[in-house]
């Protein structure tokens, strides 16, 4: 067992707590103590579930179609109830609570996804040219995204539909049937803007091309976001000395905004550091991936790698003003107890397809 330990990938452990310490640095100087003991507890439950997860072959998996069922539909379950029960924080239903613990159901759904997606184009790689295997797993994303959409949760809903493409992409998709996708998208796109977007979504989209429209309503958070990035400099104004986090000019600075959290008190000089432990972490688990024998494995590596990177350009392009904020957190770096130990599954995964490689 403690071989399994030791052939871990510890080149992407290194980038993975150079992150992870980065957000708690970030969180100790703009929150209370209690909140930073609370992402701390989070953290350490996901060190151990990573190594836990190391030790199990998740190959086994693919053998067994209705643990995947299990899995999946267990987390539509959970869905349901939150709609249901989860009580109203700021408007949106999203979190489940278990006495002073909070979770979200839409988390979960994430690495749900994966999984499954994993599955069953390592089963139908061969022939994945076939339309029905592009309209099934549509099925299998649309429900969840429905009510995820619900709570409402665009910016998960987004999430999930990225990891849907990507594997549509990368498992040979023939190029009519996405010219014929993307036409349909272009159709569903023009009837959710006046049928299904809200006015706020609506208005934070417009708000990227008038950026300097409405200062004080749409664009406000984005333009302390940029005050907050270039006051910063090279190296930063210091720990707890960042004006725009310190004096609440910058909203929600330890989720949406934590980049430029960071960069304000660590300077630009913190945020490539930041970019190229994440750029690592993001190549060690594609090479992860590509030295895997297993298809599962090396799909679902490319699910992780699809998942980290659309949260990271949402969450980052949204802090410089080029994206709109939809409520995407930087993996590993921003607060939420929920997010980090979903993604620490997924590394315990990925680090498991490393671990049990050429056994």
């Amino acid at each position: 067992m403690f071989g399994l330990f030791k052939r871990q990938d510890w080149v992407l452990n290194g980038a993975l707590g150079f992150l992870i310490l980065a957000g708690l640095v970030v969180l100790r100087s703009i929150s209370a103590k209690d909140l930073f003991i609370q992402q701390l507890a989070w953290v350490i439950l996901s060190v151990i579930l990573i190594f836990i997860f190391v030790y199990i072959d998740w190959r086994g998996l693919i053998s067994y179609r209705w643990i995947i069922l299990g899995i999946y539909f267990g987390v539509i379950l959970l869905l349901i109830l939150t709609y249901f029960f989860a009580p109203p924080i700021r408007g949106v239903r999203s979190w489940l609570a278990f006495g002073p613990l909070r979770f979200q159901a839409s988390e979960l759904m994430k690495v749900a996804m994966i999984i499954f997606f994993a599955y069953y184009f390592a089963k139908r790689h061969i022939s994945i040219a076939r339309l029905s295997n592009i309209i099934r797993p549509f099925i299998y994303f649309l429900i969840p995204a429905f009510l995820i959409f619900l709570q409402p949760d665009l910016g998960t809903v987004v999430v999930l539909f990225g990891i849907w493409l990507g594997f549509l992409l990368v498992s040979g998709i023939r190029m009519k049937h996405l010219v014929i996708g993307f036409l349909i998208l272009v159709i569903v796109g023009a009837l959710g803007w006046g049928m299904v977007l809200q006015d706020y979504q609506r208005a934070r989209i417009v708000g990227l091309f008038q950026p300097n429209a409405d200062p004080l309503g749409v664009n406000y958070s984005t333009i302390q976001s940029k005050i907050a990035i270039g006051s910063g400099g090279f190296f930063g104004k210091g720990f707890g000395q960042g004006t725009q986090i310190q004096l609440g000019f910058l909203p929600e600075p330890g989720t949406d905004y934590i980049y430029a959290s960071l960069m304000e008190e660590w300077g630009l000089f913190s945020g490539i550091l930041v970019l190229a432990a994440f750029a690592l972490l993001i190549i060690r688990m594609i090479i992860i991936g590509l030295d895997s024998e297993s298809n599962f494995y090396r799909l679902f590596c490319l699910g992780a790698v699809i998942m980290f990177l659309i949260q990271f350009t949402i969450n980052a392009g949204s802090a410089v003003g080029l994206l709109p904020v939809i409520g995407i957190t930087f993996p590993f770096l921003s607060y939420g107890g929920s997010s980090i130990l979903i993604n620490a599954m997924i590394i315990g995964i990925v680090q498991s397809a490393h671990a049990h490689r050429g056994t």
